[in-house]
């Protein structure tokens, strides 16, 4: 029996973060048989906060708890939806994205089973996402998109409800608890573009902990981590909060990289897009490229005096 020292894996308890904790830990057991990993389930501000919308929380209201308990020492792994993730990182930690990206799209759930373009007017679709908001009111001007919380059965369910008739989430989230039959269509990332990470899992830990690192490091697929490299530089550059709706995908193909990105005024008035493409290994700087040019471009006044994020 192994006597190194048990690793700690920390996440938030929604079903939706216990089943993304399952993943990573899935494919890390089956490289290291011989440790002792042992879960840790931790509250967030995002948890507890359940009455305040979604765009009153900054972009790692979901995580920086837990990475209070990694600086603490309380656990060595933190498993994070890689789009609650802030621009920047604590001194003393670090990230990587874990895994293969699941389906970076979002999904819309309507309760008579018709895709966007067929839902009669007036239709009340709920999501908490301004960057859903912005891009779906542009393509439907006539339905009615109203905020919702709660973990994603609990949205399922009200997607049947009195007060609304459908959802709009992140197809990643269907698929890792099960649930991607219910979805009626996946909204193509050139007219809903994804939030910043979106489908990826992120595995942070303290900076300077080879062990850990190794560990993870062993659990990296090479697309996944352009691409999340890519659309972190773009957050990074473009900023970081909850007023201004952001979002980015970056996708590879032989050896290339494609970043499409999107800024939108809150009110959805203007939505401006740049698309980047460069070598994979220029994954950083097609993120800043992209972000530049939306600042460059007439979206500028978009961000005067706002933070730009996808909210989720």
């Amino acid at each position: 029996m192994s006597t190194a020292r048990p690793v700690r894996i920390g996440a938030r308890t929604s079903p939706l973060a216990l089943a993304q904790t399952e993943e990573a830990l899935s494919l890390l057991q089956q490289r290291f048989m011989d440790v002792d990993f042992q879960r840790v389930s931790l509250s967030t501000e995002g948890d507890r906060r359940k009455e305040a919308p979604l765009s009153a929380l900054d972009r790692g209201a979901f995580v920086k708890d837990i990475e209070t308990a990694l600086l603490e020492d309380r656990i060595d792994i933190a498993i994070h939806s890689a789009k609650d993730l802030g621009p920047d990182m604590p001194d003393g930690l670090a990230i990587l994205p874990v895994g293969p990206r699941q389906d970076a799209r979002d999904a819309l759930v309507s309760r008579d089973g018709l895709p966007l373009a067929l839902l009669p007017a007036g239709t009340r679709l709920g999501t908490s996402s301004p960057r859903r908001t912005v891009q779906i009111e542009a393509l439907r001007p006539d339905i009615h998109v109203l905020p919702i919380r709660g973990n994603v059965g609990t949205r399922l369910d009200k997607a049947s409800g009195m007060d609304y008739d459908g959802v709009v989430l992140a197809a990643a989230g269907l698929a890792r608890l099960g649930r991607s039959s219910e979805a009626t269509e996946f909204l193509p990332v050139e007219h809903v573009t994804p939030d910043i990470g979106q489908g990826v899992l992120a595995a942070e830990f303290r900076r300077g902990d080879g062990r850990i690192e190794m560990m993870l490091s062993s659990i990296v697929f090479g697309s996944t981590a352009w691409a999340f490299r890519a659309e972190r530089a773009f957050l990074r550059e473009i900023g970081g909060g909850c007023s201004v709706p952001v979002g980015a995908y970056a996708r590879t193909s032989g050896g290339r990289l494609n970043l499409l990105a999107m800024a939108a005024l809150p009110d959805g008035a203007r939505i401006v897009r740049s698309q980047v493409e460069g070598r994979a290994e220029t994954a950083d700087d097609i993120g800043r490229t992209a972000a530049k040019r939306l600042l460059e471009s007439e979206a500028r006044q978009t961000f005067d005096g706002e933070h730009a994020t996808g909210c989720r």
